[in-house]
């Protein structure tokens, strides 16, 4: 039988579902977008995505592998519409690409961008999609402390307990707080990125801008290697996956 590979690109509000991949007990996006494309392509079919988020995280921009039998590739690629209208209405297909066979959507990603969205002002428009924080923020410390994180590579202080990982080094290129429209948006960039290690790594420099913490405490929590030394992990509902880059799709 013929096989070929696709991605699929994706956008998804994940305030309703339990993270991207698929478990039991609880509604995933990856479930819902399997059982879609399965009818629409007369086939089981499996998707691969470029990595796990969360309960409540929201994604931009999100892309998934799967393979096709016996189905030509104008037919695949056409498929979107077929596969929207199978979908609920806070996920959205955007365009399916084909790819050589070895592509995988998780290990070819060559870099990963994420946002935190906060805002100060209680808004209902805002609600399940950005951070109410009543505490004003130092802005001028917490960038001073987000640019020590380009000095870095391992970053197990932020990671999830008992992920399995081989290694808990990242290489960040940028991370940043912008202010916007009665908020913050912090921008990070990465080649990769352990389990909620956003979430944790917003957590502590929301100490920064508070004052609970210093420069040189916040690079010592960094080499200290130990994620009970961190700050909490904030919400879910201010992060999205916004950009997914590969060498291979422009």
């Amino acid at each position: 039988m013929s096989k070929n590979r696709y991605f699929i690109q994706l956008a998804y509000d994940g305030s309703l579902y339990h993270g991207w991949q698929t478990q039991p007990n609880a509604i995933a996006v990856q479930e819902l977008l399997d059982k879609a494309m399965s009818v629409v392509f007369r086939q089981p079919i499996e998707t691969l995505g470029c990595g796990r988020t969360d309960a409540g995280v929201h994604a931009a921009d999100f892309f998934a592998h799967f393979d096709i039998e016996n189905l030509a590739e104008t037919n695949v690629i056409s498929s979107i519409a077929s596969i929207n209208a199978l979908l609920p209405y806070q996920i959205a297909a955007k365009q399916i690409i084909p790819v050589h066979n070895d592509a995988h959507a998780r290990f070819d990603a060559t870099s990963r961008a994420y946002k935190y969205h906060i805002h100060f002002v209680k808004n209902p428009f805002k609600y399940n999609r950005s951070w109410l924080l009543k505490d004003r923020l130092d802005i001028t410390l917490m960038n001073i402390a987000a640019a020590e994180l380009l000095n870095y590579t391992d970053f197990s202080c932020f990671s999830k307990s008992n992920t399995q990982t081989f290694t808990n080094n990242c290489k960040i290129v940028k991370a940043v707080f912008e202010e916007e429209d009665n908020g913050l948006v912090f921008t990070i960039k990465a080649d990769r990125f352990l389990r909620n290690m956003v979430r944790a790594i917003m957590g502590t420099l929301i100490q920064i801008g508070k004052g609970e913490l210093n420069l040189e405490e916040f690079k010592a929590i960094i080499e200290s290697k130990n994620r009970s030394k961190a700050g909490q992990s904030v919400p879910a509902c201010g992060l999205y996956l916004v950009k997914v880059e590969y060498n291979y799709i422009k």
